[in-house]
């Protein structure tokens, strides 16, 4: 294999792992943020505000990876808006709470803000 192509290959490979970061953080925190509000209200020992803790700790050290690949200004906002995207949509389908067009509109806002954030952004 050339060089170039070799290049290119390992490219991909970081944008694939590192995209599967972001990913994986976005998951775990709309779960954490999913699990806490099903357990509020509750005792304070309950499984559900306990998942929600030890997701959040997980998520974090995923979080700190992408870190390590972006720059704060890019990562925080990315990974933020992402959970806040994904939240909206886990709390409308999971505890099937009703979303106002007003929001949908500011999760309409959100991505286009998350896209020009990260517009021409490399590895």
């Amino acid at each position: 294999m050339n060089r170039f192509l070799q290049n290119k290959i390992h490219n991909i490979m970081q944008q694939l792992l590192i995209g599967g970061l972001i990913i994986l953080t976005v998951i775990l925190n709309t779960g954490a943020q999913t699990l806490l509000k099903m357990g509020s209200g509750q005792n304070l020992l309950n499984f559900y505000l306990f998942g929600g803790i030890c997701l959040y700790g997980i998520s974090t050290i995923f979080y700190i990876l992408v870190l390590g690949k972006f720059n704060l200004s890019v990562a925080y906002p990315l990974v933020i808006g992402l959970t806040i995207v994904a939240t909206t949509i886990a709390s409308s389908i999971i505890l099937r709470e009703k979303i106002v067009t007003s929001q949908w509109i500011g999760v309409g806002l959100l991505i286009s803000g998350i896209w020009a954030i990260t517009l021409n952004k490399s590895v």
